[in-house]
């Protein structure tokens, strides 16, 4: 049938994307609901939103395929021709099918050929219409500097079936490919087989300030720095910025933050001191919404307002022993060297966090003060990493705790009925019919939308601790001086190994 079979095809599909738009405007055989035709069409328009999803996924790998067939069969029909003059010739074909320049065209073709030759469970994915092609590229960039072994390893862990994962927990296609891809690079940095120290290293040699020209007379400014650094200066400057709110303020807290980074970089200003939290311990987390302890900075900065930089890091990487790389909130993964720097320089803030040697989820949270609530906060952030609504970005200290079952009609103050939604969607919770479902100790709040439909949150990835290969002492020996009382078990368990 060849050619006429997908002339067939696609009539058949043009025919069913007429059928779509008639329903979606009415004119379709029945309503949604005869009941209510109002109320069943929005929800048939959310149905087609589904359908077009997956369908869209399902084009992008068959495109995927297409072009990778093309460019084999063009090599095949021209064997002799010099294969820089090939892939050139390649892409521009392919290029002025899609309507993409040569950059776009290369770029396709590069993902393409990835997914076709070393990414099958990211391709069959796609065909299925389970994850986009946003998602499929993360994949394909965050496995280009991997080895065979690890892009296998690090598909299997977010797409083979057989991987155990929270029920609760959202899967890469029902989040956002930028989610997605902070995920994905938060594994390659955990496991790449090059020391995250050594690639930092090679990254901190490379930082550089980038000025790019834009339209109507405004350019952009960036910078590419340490995280720790990045991040202490945004919080700072985000601090900055909702300290000059007020009711006689007309800015926007986008332009107070932008008019207070002019302000640091085009005057002389005074020094000023980047704070930092950090922690310590077997997954122990610095979680003092107050802010304490210090690092190293400069700027025209409110000698009253302190940046906050929030660091989870196991005790033996921060002790030396281990190399396993300490997490920034906000950021993901960073070399255990940075926090010994922050934590050398004067950080005095530090939550014990007791974690399962299984699989690094936390248990419990310590606290040597009587205030309950910071210890609650800390051990939101801990559990939810950031707002818990699908798809939000907003790092933990923008975040404030939310019950979830108002206390006024019976909600406990406990972390399972807490939240720690970002303004934004702490206020969509409260003008809308969106509402939070329930949350667990190590688990976030999923929601439910207006309509009915259940999303599910976004689960943090947490892994085992690494024991330091000089110790003897196996975890099963720890757990169980964990059990006995008196002084703390990991003191015992480190001056016993001293």
């Amino acid at each position: 049938m060849g050619r006429e079979a997908v002339e067939t095809a696609f009539a058949d599909i043009r025919a069913a994307l007429a059928m779509l738009n008639a329903e979606m405007d009415g004119c379709g055989s029945e309503p949604f609901s005869a009941a209510d035709p109002l109320a069943g069409l929005a929800d048939g328009c959310l149905d087609i939103l589904a359908g077009v999803r997956e369908v869209e996924a399902g084009f992008a790998g068959l495109k995927a395929r297409a072009a990778v067939k093309y460019a084999d069969s063009a090599q095949a029909i021209a064997p002799d021709m010099p294969v820089q003059a090939q892939e050139m010739a390649v892409a521009a074909e392919i290029g002025c099918v899609l309507a993409l320049g040569p950059r776009a065209a290369s770029t396709f073709l590069s993902v393409s050929h990835a997914l076709t030759t070393t990414l099958p469970l990211t391709l069959s994915a796609l065909h299925a219409g389970t994850i986009s092609w946003q998602h499929a590229r993360v994949m394909a960039d965050e496995a280009a500097t991997l080895d065979a072994a690890g892009a296998a390893a690090l598909e299997a862990h977010f797409l083979d079936p057989d991987t155990p994962r929270p029920a609760a927990a959202a899967t890469i296609g029902e989040m956002p490919a930028h989610r997605f891809k902070h995920k994905a690079r938060t594994w390659r940095e955990r496991h790449h087989v090059e020391s995250i120290e050594k690639r930092h290293a090679k990254g901190v040699a490379e930082r550089r300030v980038e000025y790019r020209p834009d339209q109507d007379g405004m350019a952009w400014l960036s910078a590419c720095l340490p995280a720790h650094q990045a991040l202490a200066g945004w919080n700072r400057l985000n601090a900055l910025a909702r300290a000059a709110q007020g009711p006689n303020e007309p800015r926007t807290l986008t332009q107070l933050r932008t008019d207070k980074f002019a302000e640091a970089i085009l005057t002389s200003g005074t020094s000023a001191t980047f704070h930092a939290d950090n922690s310590a311990g077997n997954g122990e987390e610095a979680s003092d919404s107050d802010g304490a302890g210090a690092g190293t900075g400069a700027g025209l900065l409110s000698p009253g307002i302190r940046a906050q930089v929030l660091v989870t890091v196991p005790v033996f990487s921060l002790m030396g022993l281990t190399e396993e790389p300490a997490v920034l909130d906000g950021f993901g993964p960073v070399p255990p060297s940075m926090v010994r720097d922050l934590v050398a320089n004067g950080a005095d803030s530090f939550y014990r966090v007791l974690v399962d040697p299984r699989d690094g989820a936390p248990l419990e949270i310590g606290r040597t003060s009587y205030r309950v609530t910071k210890a609650m906060r800390s051990w939101l952030r801990l559990r939810d990493g950031k707002c818990p609504f699908p798809g939000c970005s907003n790092n933990s200290l923008d975040n404030e705790a939310d019950h979830l079952l108002a206390w006024a009609k019976g909600g406990a103050t406990g972390i399972s009925n807490l939240g720690q939604p970002c303004p934004k969607h702490h206020r969509l919770r409260h003008i809308s019919r969106w509402r939070p479902t329930p949350a667990s100790a190590t688990g976030p709040p999923g929601w439910t939308s207006p309509t009915g439909r259940h999303y599910k949150s976004e689960h943090q990835d947490w892994e085992p601790p690494h024991w330091p290969s000089q110790l003897k002492l196996g975890t099963a020996d720890f757990l169980h001086t964990a059990q006995s009382p008196g002084e703390d078990a990991l003191e015992r368990f480190l001056r016993a190994r001293a």
